[in-house]
């Protein structure tokens, strides 16, 4: 199960679920809305260590079972297609149009994996399938609706966090074996503080972007996202190879989907 990242997958699989529960979707519609995404991650993530695969051998990845030798490489290409197949039967049976955004948000995160992630715009398709998340579910509710502008947006910028916190501890490893998407051109100071940056932005965006007043729900969770970001970033500064930005994306995103909820801010 390693080589499905399991952690992304659990991670994004879960927030789905929260925003299925915001949108007020019945819970067999949220359901489905999350087996499709929980089968579009695990697409994603075998598909990422199977063509990732030389590269891990190359720099000696322990936490990587190709790279070990502990899976053969076949397995996880098949595991990866089948997980591709179950995720267009999914978005089929989710119907249009929110069946089509979900497919739309995992093609996306293959682009990433098949070239894109070497490039200067590595960051698009994390910004396209975060932002468009809250899509699948709205666009899966009876009546089908667009998510509010700045639902997407905030999505979208943690997307682009995630990217970023993400590659921040493999810096070194990519590099050497010729990855050159925008952290590693940017450097690991400036991809931690630009992490830091758009996590208060997307948490911001949270604050001041649903009608109604402000109320204390969601400054607190403007405010424990602002401290959470400043002490992983702290952390990131002092050792860049740790997972602590990427921890931190986690518990600021559990944090906003609380505040929404208890602030009674739907989708």
């Amino acid at each position: 199960m390693l080589a499905c990242h399991p952690l992304p997958t659990v991670v994004v699989t879960a927030v789905g679920a929260g925003l299925a529960v915001l949108a007020g979707l019945m819970p067999g519609r949220g359901a489905l809305v999350t087996a499709t995404v929980f089968a579009g991650q695990l697409s994603i993530g075998w598909s990422n260590d199977y063509l990732d695969a030389a590269r891990d051998r190359a720099v000696k990845r322990r936490d990587k079972p190709l790279a070990t030798g502990t899976l053969e490489p076949r397995i996880v290409a098949r595991a990866a297609a089948a997980a591709l197949l179950a995720t267009s039967a999914l978005s089929v049976t989710l119907g249009w149009p929110g069946g089509a955004i979900a497919l739309l948000t995992v093609i996306s995160a293959w682009g990433y994996n098949l070239g894109l992630k070497h490039t200067i715009v590595s960051w698009l398709p994390y910004a396209l399938s975060f932002g468009l998340a809250p899509a699948v579910v709205t666009l899966s509710a009876s009546p089908a609706r667009w998510p509010a502008v700045w639902l997407v947006v905030a999505c979208g910028l943690l997307g682009v966090a995630a990217h970023l916190a993400n590659v921040l501890p493999d810096l070194g490893d990519d590099i050497a074996t010729g990855v050159r998407g925008l952290p590693h051109r940017m450097g690991a100071h400036a991809t931690a503080l630009t992490t830091a940056a758009l996590l208060t932005t997307a948490s911001g965006v949270i604050l001041v972007g649903p009608d109604g007043a402000l109320g204390a729900p969601r400054w607190f969770g403007f405010l424990a996202a602002v401290l959470v970001a400043g002490w992983a970033t702290r952390l990131a500064h002092r050792d860049p190879s740790s997972r602590t930005l990427f921890v931190a994306i986690v518990v600021i995103a559990a944090i906003d989907l609380v505040a929404l909820s208890v602030a009674g801010i739907g989708l």
